[in-house]
């Protein structure tokens, strides 16, 4: 579930006008991208599942690239990722969404004039029903 997750979030975000100034949206970091560009920087899942229903804990975190020399010049870019990943659609053909939470950020300063941010999520997620 973790890989469907992983795939189904890429294509939310993607998806959405408000992250239209984002060159590339990666399930990893991209090879070759011009900033700015989001991947999934790292996920992990554990079992989350009940009596009659199978299901993972998947904790799965988001990188920012972008280039600029303003500590505060992707703020509204992090927000919409973030409410973007917390309206996250719950029902899916490979899994259902219990819970999105955020968790974590933290942003730094890189070589180049570029500038990263991750954000840390933690998503519950059961099988679907069907």
């Amino acid at each position: 579930m973790e890989n469907n997750l992983r795939a189904r979030l890429i294509e939310w975000l993607a998806s959405d006008p408000a992250l239209a100034g984002i060159n590339t949206f990666e399930e990893e970091s991209p090879l070759s991208s011009s900033p700015p560009w989001l991947g999934i920087a790292a996920s992990g899942s554990v079992d989350w599942g009940c009596k009659d229903r199978r299901g993972s804990e998947v904790r799965l975190a988001l990188e920012l690239e972008s280039r600029s020399d303003r500590p505060e010049a992707d703020a509204e870019l992090l927000r919409s990722i973030k409410s973007r990943v917390l309206n996250l659609p719950v029902f899916h053909s490979e899994f259902e969404v219990a819970s999105v939470r955020f968790l974590r950020s933290r942003s730094e300063a890189r070589a180049d004039n570029r500038r990263g941010a991750l954000l840390e999520f933690r998503f519950r997620i059961f099988e679907p029903l069907n």
